[in-house]
Formats: C-alpha cells, sequence, structure tokens
C-alpha cells in the first residue's frame, strides 16, 4: 500500500501535463457545448419544420449521430473535414466540430421534448396576440421549455466533459492524452489514470454545482 501512494511522487516533476490537459479539456467542452446547445436548436426546429424536406435531413443526421459511436465519428470528422475544406484542418478543430455535431443531435431531441411537453395553449394564446410563430417560440416557448430541460441539458454538458476524452485518439492535448502521455514516461499503469479521473470528476462536480444554482435561480423567478 505504501508503494502504491508513493507511485503519486510523479506529480512533483508532471503536473504541469494535467494542468494543460485540464485546460484544453475545459476548452474543448465550452466550445462543444455552446456550439452543439445552437446547432441543437436549429436541428429541434428543422424536425419540427412543416417543409419535409428539412424534416427529414434533420432526423437522417440525428439518428445517424446517436445510433453510431462517437469514436467512429471523431474519425469520420478527421477524414472528411480536410477533403471537404480542402485545407489543413487542427487537431483541435476536428475534436471540437466531432464534439459539437454528437452533442447537438442529443440537445435537439431534448429541446424537442421540452417543446412538446408544453400545453398547446401557449401556441395557441400567443397566435391570439398576434405573435407570429416564429416569434411565440423565441419569446415564449423555448423559454419556457429551456426552464424544463435544464436538469437533462446539464446532464448532456457534464457527458460533453467526459466525453472529450476520445479525442485524444487524434493527438488533441486533453487530460486523457496527457495521462497516457505521463503513464509512458514514468512507466506507471495506475496512478495517472486516478488522476485524471479525479480532474474529470471536480469538473464535472463544478459544472453541476453551476447547474443547481442556475436551476435554483430559475425556481426563485417562477416564484416571484
Amino acid at each position: 500500500m505504501a508503494n502504491f501512494f508513493s507511485g503519486f511522487s510523479f506529480l512533483k516533476n508532471y503536473w504541469q501535463f494535467f494542468v494543460t490537459g485540464v485546460e484544453v479539456t475545459i476548452e474543448l467542452a465550452i466550445v462543444s457545448i455552446i456550439l452543439g446547445t445552437v446547432l441543437g436548436i436549429m436541428l429541434a426546429m428543422a424536425k419540427r419544420s412543416k417543409a419535409w424536406i428539412l424534416s427529414l435531413l434533420s432526423k437522417a443526421f440525428i439518428g445517424f449521430i446517436r445510433d453510431t459511436p462517437l469514436l467512429a465519428q471523431i474519425y469520420i470528422v478527421y477524414i472528411a473535414l480536410p477533403a471537404v475544406t480542402g485545407l489543413s484542418v487542427p487537431d483541435f478543430v476536428t475534436g471540437a466540430v466531432a464534439l459539437t455535431l454528437y452533442s447537438s443531435a442529443y440537445i435537439a431531441e431534448i429541446i424537442r421534448s421540452g417543446i412538446q411537453s408544453l400545453p398547446a395553449g401557449q401556441s395557441e394564446a400567443a397566435a391570439s396576440l398576434g405573435m407570429t410563430s416564429r416569434q411565440a417560440m423565441r419569446d415564449i416557448i423555448l423559454p419556457q421549455a429551456f426552464k424544463n430541460i435544464l436538469p437533462a441539458l446539464g446532464n448532456q454538458f457534464i457527458g460533453n466533459v467526459k466525453d472529450s476524452s476520445l479525442v485524444s485518439v487524434l493527438g488533441i492535448t486533453d487530460l486523457m492524452y496527457q495521462a497516457q502521455t505521463v503513464r509512458g514516461s514514468t512507466a506507471l499503469g495506475l496512478q495517472p489514470i486516478l488522476v485524471a479521473s479525479g480532474l474529470y470528476l471536480i469538473m464535472t462536480w463544478l459544472l453541476n454545482r453551476v447547474l443547481s444554482y442556475g436551476e435554483r435561480r430559475m425556481s426563485v423567478s417562477d416564484n416571484r
């Protein structure tokens, strides 16, 4: 047991690796959460659209993303993005795009379910006030839907932090990549992974606290 705990002495020389990994992981999570939410809203609206081609394309995209592994999607983006753009795409951009596409499909379904959970009278009341369907969706439906789906969105955001570990296969210096680098340099099998796991736990716990605070604030505003 003493030998096990003494194995963590590697942190004296390698702590910078983990700091860099945490920074990159947070950057990937922030980008994919923000862009994934924006794209998810667009996909949810397209899936509900009366234009059948938009609805069909949205359903096909969401179905593909949800029914295929994230790792396969990362490789598809890694190969397809440079081929489509004709540019040399940085690995970080590739990882961010893959995570954004992946999260957007799940966020779209969460938003769609939140919209459908609202009474139909909301849209009817907005129409009676002379609001267009777009205005009603923007000013009435979506704000209420977001309050209802915040816990589910929070779980998806936390999933983004954890799922970012898979982009390490591209050589992006996220937390998991750095942990593997330290493992190779120190010949330690378990300790670097435990340190990385602890850091993931801290990040997701902090994000969960922020989301819980947001939920409480919304509950207070509803009761006023």
